[in-house]
């Protein structure tokens, strides 16, 4: 589709003064004129800090640069790529003073992979700074107060890591496209920082070993059967990702092929090759999505061969796990995450307990284990079906779900008299929806138990329920996803007069 160019016409005017701009820069356009760092230049840059997205934060003659690669306490060489007029980016060149936590990065494409970002900087330091990026984003977003810097204040515990950080992944989706090459062929990888080039990876060190040995096995099936990858560009081709999900507990496998549509050529050899290659294998799927989309799943899958599920355990609770279920993709530091949540729920056995963004139902069962009754919301209707047949599954009777947005919902169980004494929320990145947040305040429970996989929306929205009366007492940091930027938290708040936690 072309856009037709509006003729153009010069009008004269008399009012020069009016209509004379400034030459050299375009209307709206930043004033970068005085900086002290210029493009292309290189400089000496200091390192203070770590940036969101992992990269050192620098400065040069107090003009702050992001560093991808460079770690606090290093003095680097480095080659600026783009300047705005507060802060630029820079290309490291070289580490001229190395950190004492700078270790080398065992995965042999992690530079060109944008999978990772902290494997340079050693797991004990990605504690810390972890815990670090959480007190950061409570003092300076939530306007809080943290133990440390006044006697009185919120409790942020250490970062929970893990004793082996590796291989700890238990779901692999991994985009197929076209080879970079004159030949072209099938190659299947992770994106490429900032960029939606393909690295084709044979191994991926966060990722358990089945996983690999899954997405191994497709690429060669279907470059032996002449299955062509799609592409981005064209819109054409087939196979566009495969997703691997491993049971941890129970060693069951599922095989997930996404396809640019429902024909799949050479299905019953392509399954048959699989249940060769992949030994435990006990679900193989296919997901059709015909969309011009980044998004990974379509609406329709069907089962090709075994279960339309796999299964796995966290703790005490069994889960059906299908191809588009939500499952925590770290089981072992899940187990770790839902413990310290049901800890600050602080459960009698005697407690109503609501779940917010239940899921499929993987906190409130947990919970079930200690209530009296839990209630779980969620908005796509598809999880709560999930959640509510973990429940049958698992024998859990009292736990009810129902599917709708939280602040519609649980309105509706308060005026059928539900009143709870433990409100658990586990929003998306972009936190609570503030609707639910007033719903929380007008519900008035004695505990509010915050699970959050974003710092930054923990922190504003910790401050609105302080402002609403609640008092935060605690907050841990777990660490789901090593040698990456992000962290989750579980918070407690108790309602102001509801006394210690």
């Amino acid at each position: 589709m072309t856009r037709s160019k509006k003729p153009t016409t010069r009008t004269k005017t008399t009012d020069t003064k009016s209509n004379h701009k400034r030459p050299g820069r375009p209307a709206g356009a930043e004033d970068l004129s005085g900086l002290p760092v210029a493009k292309n230049e290189d400089y000496t840059a200091d390192i203070v800090g770590i940036g969101h997205e992992g990269e050192g934060v620098g400065r040069v003659n107090g003009y702050t640069l992001f560093v991808p690669g460079a770690l606090p306490g290093e003095k680097v060489r480095v080659k600026v790529v783009k300047v705005k007029k507060q802060y630029g980016y820079a290309k490291l060149l070289e580490v001229l003073e190395a950190s004492p936590d700078r270790i080398d990065a065992p995965c042999p494409i992690y530079k060109q992979c944008g999978g990772c970002q902290l494997q340079h900087l050693s797991y004990e330091a990605q504690m810390r700074w972890k815990r670090q990026l959480v007190i950061d984003n409570l003092t300076r977003i939530g306007k809080l107060q943290v133990v440390g810097e006044r006697e009185e204040g919120i409790i942020v515990h250490p970062t929970l890591g893990m004793s082996d950080p590796w291989r700890y992944r238990n779901k692999a989706q991994v985009p197929i496209g076209l080879a970079e090459t004159e030949e072209g062929g099938l190659v299947g990888g992770f994106y490429a920082q900032g960029s939606h080039r393909i690295i084709d990876m044979e191994a991926c060190l966060i990722q358990h070993e089945n996983n690999d040995a899954v997405v191994g096995a497709v690429k060669k099936i279907a470059r032996e059967l002449g299955i062509r990858p799609y592409s981005e560009e064209t819109g054409r081709g087939l196979l566009r990702h495969v997703i691997a999900r491993y049971g941890f507990n129970t060693g069951e496998i599922m095989v997930v092929l996404v396809t640019n549509g429902r024909d799949l050529p050479h299905a019953d050899e392509l399954t048959g090759l699989i249940r060769r290659d992949v030994p435990g294998v006990t679900s193989i799927v296919q997901n059709i999505n015909t969309r011009e989309t980044n998004v990974i799943f379509g609406d329709e899958t069907r089962t090709l061969w075994g279960s339309d599920v796999i299964y796995d355990t966290i703790g005490d609770i069994r889960f059906a796990i299908s191809a588009r279920s939500f499952y925590q993709v770290n089981p072992v530091q899940t187990e770790v995450l839902y413990g310290k949540a049901l800890e600050y729920a602080a459960l009698t056995g005697r407690e109503t307990v609501i779940d917010a963004y239940c899921g499929i139902g993987t906190i409130s069962l947990f919970l079930a284990q200690k209530a009296d009754q839990v209630y779980g919301v969620e908005i796509v209707p598809e999880a709560i079906e999930d959640a509510r047949a973990n429940a049958r599954l698992n024998g859990i009777r009292n736990a009810s779900f129902e599917a709708g947005p939280a602040e519609v919902v649980i309105p509706a169980w308060r005026g059928k008299g539900i009143a709870p004494d433990v409100i658990v929320v586990d929003p998306p990145r972009k936190g609570c929806d503030p609707a639910l947040l007033e719903t929380i305040l007008a519900m008035r429970p004695e505990r509010v138990v915050y699970v959050s996989c974003n710092p930054s929306t923990l922190a504003r929205d910790l401050r609105v329920l302080e402002d609403g009366g609640f008092r935060t007492v605690q907050v841990q940091p777990v660490d789901m996803f090593p040698h990456t930027v992000h962290v989750e938290s579980v918070a407690v708040l108790v309602r102001g007069e509801a006394g210690e936690a």
